[in-house]
């Protein structure tokens, strides 16, 4: 008789992750199968075979008819539950597809066809030593530090061809599904063996790319957002990790993991390398990796020769004889779009805001429409003639006169990316405009229309984050970037840096080709360092001055961070509790600095209401066992969170 210890798929009791079980015949580690618990069958994972124990046990009741998980990612999936403290369970649900059980019709897995013809590349210097530097190495994490266009892709495709001729396959991540399009066009029109696997994809498309890849009898190449790291290859040589300073790759719901740090472990498992590729990397890994002696490979030139370094002109908003055309359109922006214009070339106006204004409110009595669940400002959208609440999604029709005292001077206050798309269409009545943001229709999405924007059949872009990442358009000569310093209010010790990403990445979107381009950035804070030294992209500097105020606060990377949220359905509720747990914790923790109770940032939301904690220590052992005490539906624990809001 043989035992195994095997971890149900679903929460059978919350501090037992694993049980062990009894077969006649010897099975694989990582086979997934069906067990009794109490009365019911459920399907599990064999983790480890165990010696009998001094109980009883129950017999596996069947195998499903599955190749065995790859003991790398087998032990990537333990390491995880262990690292954020979160059920096995849990973790499992994220790693593995739904409907394992489901009988399925075989499915062809999408993948995107080639956007345009292109020959095999030559590698300049500076890419050949970036390449040799990688392979031959034995393995571990590197950073690859590429201003924009030097040829990142170029890389990361070469490794990709070296490291397939070696019998390994290869896992390209990407922060963002919209991505996806231009970096598999870019990538098939090398290879032939691409698993793509994404969200946006069906429940059948997504469990096709994992028995791909499961059944996969020789190396292949895999491409997906943080999820593809746990699509189940024999045997991973290189895991490219493309735009890393991006804080999509920390998942925001339990297990709450950071792809980078997943990453690093399948590889260790795998004997591979993980390649973190960008032009801004995250300040805390840049500088763990130059403290540990970790190999920083840098490209400072770009791929092609002939490319022209932007004009790049900086609008202090404070200053209104800049915007006598226009209240938030400068001047010398205006100027350089109808150049383009003229010229039949693409524009990009690029804001960090949904929506037409972000206030709706009486000028008479000063009443705001507010969300009655969440307590924050609804969002007016003109096209659809709703306010919007954009954490809970309730809808309210536009008051044509104040609730409150019946006047009917209600104004709209604020910039949103479809006032900006209004207003461009009303300036430039002409162009062919596109606005790319999470209101987007699903069937004009980014990734859908991606060959319109790089065949320059779309004049004006207007987005946020998404159209300021990654995106190597030919036809554009022209970024706006309306309000440069939007996010610099918000209270997070990471704001400067993550306006900083952007706008060094806006700025990258041009700057690529012999034509002269130009770049206008307006803000009220034009002498920011965040402001200056990304305008300038100058990575550097900003490091130089935001790794001195990281220190200087204590913040990441030089302490760990978990983050409390308490949440009930009163506020009388969430304050009691979360008052009580502060209490507790400095009282056995004295060690342990502990910061509020505060209200969280959206203080109210859904129906509930929600305060925190912010938990520093230099041992992270000691907030993982604060967290796991930390456990119910009334808590939310999240260890090295991407953000303090």
């Amino acid at each position: 008789m043989y035992y195994y210890e095997v971890a149900p798929l679903k929460i059978v009791r919350q501090e037992s992750n694993v049980f062990t079980y009894n077969a006649e015949k010897k099975m694989k580690i990582g086979s997934l199968v069906t067990v009794p618990i109490g009365k019911v069958s459920q399907t599990g994972l064999i983790i480890r075979s165990v010696k009998k124990p001094p109980y009883d046990t129950r017999s596996i009741s069947s195998v499903l008819d599955y190749a065995p998980i790859p003991q790398p990612l087998v032990d990537t999936i333990a390491w995880l539950g262990e690292y954020y403290s979160t059920h096995l369970a849990t973790v499992l649900q994220t790693a593995l597809p739904a409907g394992l059980t489901k009988t399925r019709r075989p499915l062809k897995n999408a993948t995107i066809r080639p956007v345009r013809h292109r020959i095999h590349f030559l590698l300049n210097k500076a890419q050949s030593t970036a390449v040799s530097s990688v392979m031959e190495a034995s393995q571990g994490t590197f950073i690859l530090h590429g201003v924009t266009a030097s040829g990142k892709t170029a890389v990361y495709i070469e490794l990709a061809r070296k490291m397939l001729e070696t019998n390994k396959s290869v896992v390209i991540l990407v922060p963002e599904i919209a991505l996806t399009s231009q970096l598999v066009a870019e990538f098939y029109l090398h290879f032939k063996d691409i698993i793509l696997t994404h969200s946006h994809q069906t429940e059948a498309q997504r469990h096709s790319a994992w028995s791909t890849a499961l059944n996969a009898d020789r190396p292949v190449i895999a491409i997906g957002p943080r999820s593809a790291l746990f699509l189940p290859l024999s045997s991973i040589g290189l895991i490219v990790i493309d735009e890393a300073h991006e804080p999509s790759y920390k998942q925001d719901k339990s297990p709450r993991y950071s792809a980078l740090r997943v990453a690093s472990i399948l590889a260790r498992h795998h004997d591979g390398k993980v390649v973190q590729g960008s032009a801004t990397p995250l300040i805390s890994e840049y500088y763990l990796a130059s403290q540990a002696k970790r190999p920083i490979i840098t490209l400072t030139e770009k791929a092609r020769h002939d490319a022209v370094d932007p004009t790049v002109t900086v609008i202090d908003m404070t200053k209104k004889t800049g915007f006598r055309a226009h209240r938030f359109i400068s001047d010398k922006l205006i100027s350089a779009i109808k150049d383009s214009l003229e010229n039949k070339e693409q524009c990009l106006l690029y804001h960090n805001r949904r929506g037409s204004a972000s206030t709706t409110l009486c000028e008479q009595c000063g009443w705001s429409a507010m969300c009655e669940r969440c307590f924050i400002p609804l969002t007016l959208h003109a096209d659809i003639h709703r306010l919007e609440c954009h954490i809970c999604a309730a809808r309210m029709n536009v008051p044509t006169s104040c609730p409150k005292c019946a006047s009917t001077d209600i104004i709209h206050k604020g910039i949103g990316t479809k006032l900006l798309e209004s207003e461009a269409r009303r300036l430039f009545p002409h162009a062919r405009i596109a606005r790319f943001d999470g209101d987007a229709d699903s069937n004009a999405t980014l990734e859908k229309r991606y060959q319109e924007l790089y065949d320059g059949d779309i004049d004006i872009i207007i987005g946020t984050q998404v159209v300021a990442k990654g995106l190597d358009l030919p036809h554009l000569r022209t970024v706006g970037v309306v309000q440069a310093d939007a996010g610099l209010s918000l209270p997070d010790y990471q704001s400067s840096e993550r306006t900083f990403q952007l706008l060094s990445q806006v700025v990258g979107r041009v700057g690529r080709s012999s034509h002269p381009t130009s770049v206008i950035i307006q803000t009220y804070q034009p002498h920011h360092p965040a402001v200056q030294y990304g305008v300038s992209q100058d990575f550097s500097a900003f490091y130089t001055y935001a790794i001195a105020e990281r220190q200087r606060a204590l913040f990441p990377p030089f302490t760990y961070l978990l983050k409390l949220t308490c949440i009930y359905k009163t506020e009388a509720a969430t304050i009691r509790n979360v008052q009580e747990k502060a209490a507790m914790l400095r009282q056995e923790h004295p060690d342990i600095r502990i910061f509020g109770p505060t209200p969280a940032f959206y203080e109210r939301q859904r129906d509930t209401y929600r305060w925190q904690l912010v938990l520093k220590s230099s041992d992270r052992s000691k907030l993982l066992s604060v967290m796991k005490k930390t456990t119910g539906p009334h808590w939310q624990a999240d260890i090295d969170p991407a953000s303090l809001l």
